[in-house]
């Protein structure tokens, strides 16, 4: 177990709909700083990692999303690439989070959508990523499937989520940072009373790597593969659409 009990709303429905808005609404001003201490910085390289998983060399002036976009760290780094021609399109339903990210790079674009909505036309993007958004939705298959609508054929889906180490001493030392020093952390910093015990409890309701790579197959990707980073903190899955 990564952390003990609580009460938050984890397994879907209006009550974690309502929640996630309103937690991400609240740390907003917080959000990036809190995401460089936790993650010891390493959140920009995982989010470089995804980036360079797009195919979007293939498509220097194609449209991409980032879906779940937060604060628009995703959609930056790919806005910013040397020889990127396109727009980026950073879709969340917390405008406060768009707002703070609106000055990282050109060649973006914010929208304020709903992830299991969006109010895109069928195959309009060259390629989608998400980072630590899929936990936050209350229909995780509903969005793959909204993902796969908006994607071209044959372009990819990356996304970066939190998992947990397998081997002794590493799962060790993750799980009593993870469940214990940074939700401390978060609610020193973010003023939120279980913002960052979200983080844990979240994690613990998501499917495992390998059953989240078959929910993405089952949504119309194929050639879908798994990459654990920091010995399986994170994991880095790249799907092709069909």
């Amino acid at each position: 177990m990564l952390a003990t009990e609580s009460k938050l709303p984890v397994q879907g429905g209006p009550a974690k709909r309502a929640y996630v808005r309103a937690m991400f609404t609240a740390i907003a001003p917080t959000y990036d700083r809190l995401n460089r201490i936790i993650s010891l910085r390493l959140d920009q390289r995982w989010r470089r990692a995804a980036v360079g998983r797009i195919n979007w060399e293939h498509r220097p002036e194609g449209r991409f999303l980032d879906l779940c976009a937060g604060t628009l760290d995703f959609a930056a780094i790919l806005a910013g690439q040397p020889g990127f021609r396109g727009q980026v399109i950073g879709a969340d339903f917390v405008p406060a989070m768009l707002r703070l990210g609106r000055h990282k790079a050109r060649r973006m674009a914010p929208v304020a959508a709903d992830a299991l909505e969006l109010p895109f036309a069928d195959q309009s993007f060259d390629g989608v990523m998400v980072g630590w958004g899929l936990r936050n939705l209350v229909d995780l298959d509903g969005g793959l499937r909204e993902v796969a609508r908006v994607l071209k054929p044959g372009s990819h889906f990356t996304v970066i989520e939190t998992g947990t180490p397998t081997g002794q001493p590493w799962r060790g030392l993750f799980l009593w940072y993870f469940g214990r020093v940074l939700p401390w952390i978060g609610r020193i910093i973010s003023h939120h009373a279980t913002a960052y015990q979200w983080l844990p409890d979240s994690t613990r309701a998501l499917p495992s790597p390998e059953a989240l790579a078959e929910r993405i197959r089952s949504a119309w990707f194929r050639e879908v593969t798994i990459r654990r980073l920091m010995f399986g903190a994170t994991t880095l899955l790249v799907g092709v659409r069909s």
